[in-house]
C-alpha cells in the first residue's frame, strides 16, 4: 500500500490551486484543518469503516458538523474524498496544503511555548528577530508551559530553539555525566 503522504499530496495540490483561484488560501485552510478534527475524533473514524454507512452519509455527517466553516467548494471536497475513500487522508491533505500555502505567501508558522505569557511588546520584538533569521513572515503561536522554569523553546518547522532554563540545565546534567 502506498504511504498516506503520497496519497494525500495530490488532493492537497487540487485543494490548494482552487483555493488560489478563488483566493481563498485562509478559507481553506480553517476548513481543511475543521474537517481534520472531525475526523480525528475516534468515534467519526470507525463509522468512515463501517459498511452501514455510505459515501454521500459520511459526507454529510463531516459538512453539517462542519456547518459554515465549509463552504460549498469545500463541501464538494468532501464528497470527492468519502467517494474514493480518502476521507481519513484530511489530516495529512491539510499538512500537505499549509506547506503549499506557506511557500506562495513566504510565511511561517512558528510556535513559542515560554514559561511565563509574553507581552505584547516581547511578542513583537520576537516576531520581528524570527522574521529577520527565517527571511520569511512569521505567524506566531504562543503557549505557556511553567515546567520550562524559565526562557522559552521556539520551533519553526524543523527548526528548535531552545532557549528554556530546563533545557539549559538538562544540558549541562548531560555534560556533567559525561
Amino acid at each position: 500500500m502506498a504511504e498516506r503522504a503520497t496519497i494525500a499530496r495530490p488532493y492537497a495540490k487540487a485543494a490548494f490551486e482552487y483555493a488560489r483561484a478563488a483566493n481563498a488560501f485562509a478559507a481553506w485552510s480553517e476548513g481543511l484543518k475543521t474537517a481534520a478534527e472531525i475526523l480525528a475524533d475516534p468515534r467519526v473514524a470507525a463509522l468512515t469503516k463501517s459498511p452501514a454507512w455510505t459515501a454521500a452519509e459520511l459526507a454529510g455527517l463531516v459538512t453539517d458538523v462542519a456547518g459554515a466553516k465549509l463552504d460549498a467548494g469545500m463541501q464538494n471536497f468532501v464528497r470527492v474524498l468519502t467517494e474514493n475513500h480518502r476521507l481519513l487522508l484530511l489530516p495529512e491533505i491539510s499538512m500537505h496544503y499549509e506547506a503549499l500555502r506557506s511557500a506562495v505567501e513566504n510565511t511561517v508558522d512558528v510556535e513559542v511555548v515560554s514559561a511565563v505569557p509574553l507581552d505584547a511588546a516581547q511578542s513583537g520584538k520576537l516576531q520581528q528577530a524570527l522574521s529577520t533569521r527565517l527571511k520569511r513572515q512569521v505567524r506566531m503561536h504562543n503557549s505557556v508551559d511553567a515546567a520550562l522554569l524559565g526562557g522559552a523553546v521556539v520551533r519553526a518547522g524543523d527548526l528548535v530553539i531552545d532557549g528554556s532554563l530546563k533545557g539549559r540545565l538538562e544540558r549541562l546534567a548531560t555534560e556533567l555525566a559525561t
